[in-house]
């Protein structure tokens, strides 16, 4: 009898061992799991760095009001070509983006008395009315003076991230497009003192400069523009 009591007692210790074991091996495979989730999250933010936000761009002029041109070439073409690539990069990276326009129209109501200003209430409607984190209005620039070039930021103070949004962005514009243009206060322009989000207004170049009308139409000049854009952001959000 006293040998079968301490079998029966050895038993429950190697049970109690096994018991021991058992857990420690599930919550090292937990612990593990955990990591590998944690490491995909990390991975996954960092391949995706506009996970959760929200931008707005807002490609300047369109249908009856062609913006600047030259010749054939029109700037709310550009605007438009520029904005789409835009929205596909920032969408790979995460961020969740609407245009104010997407095809060749403007926004004016029908039988608008004054079109223009029309377009522009509702371009501020649209992303005032909207979630987003930040907007940006992309437009080319144009001069009597054809020696002129570079990409410029311009910014109202109707919100106080104004300002920051258009210094960062115009020190990407120097590293990544060479522009020696410094950013610009503007006051009462109709669209921008009525938008509340934050955000600023993109003159990407000059259209009456030969040189820069000529890149603005290249794809590899396009793209360089956006990743100027979104090396901005990217920093403008860590911030």
């Amino acid at each position: 009898m006293e040998e079968k009591r301490i079998e029966k007692k050895h038993y429950h210790i190697i049970k109690q061992v096994m018991f021991v074991k058992d857990y420690q091996k599930g919550a090292l495979i937990l612990f593990l799991l955990l990591c590998c989730l944690i490491y995909k999250v990390e991975g996954y933010l960092k391949v995706t760095p506009f996970f959760d936000k929200i931008i707005f761009i807002d490609p300047g002029h369109g249908g009856l009001d062609p913006g600047a041109q030259y010749k054939n070439l029109y700037e709310k073409t550009i605007n438009l070509e520029i904005s789409k690539l835009l929205k596909i990069r920032l969408e790979e990276l995460g961020a969740i983006v609407y245009l104010t326009r997407e095809g060749d129209y403007d926004l004016a109501v029908p039988n608008a008395y004054l079109r223009k200003r029309s377009d522009l209430f509702q371009r501020a409607k649209m992303i005032n009315k909207s979630d987003c984190d930040l907007y940006l209005s992309i437009h080319l620039n144009a001069s009597q003076f054809t020696n002129w070039q570079g990409a410029q930021v311009f910014y109202e103070e109707v919100n106080e991230e104004n300002k920051k949004i258009a210094t960062i962005i115009q020190d990407s514009f120097k590293r990544h497009l060479g522009s020696k243009r410094k950013t610009k206060k503007i006051q009462n322009l109709y669209m921008y003192k009525r938008v509340e989000k934050p955000g600023v207004l993109l003159e990407i170049g000059f259209i009456s400069n030969p040189h820069e009308r000529y890149i603005l139409r290249k794809k590899y000049y396009q793209e360089r523009i956006v990743r100027s854009l979104i090396e901005a952001l990217i920093v403008y959000f860590e911030l």
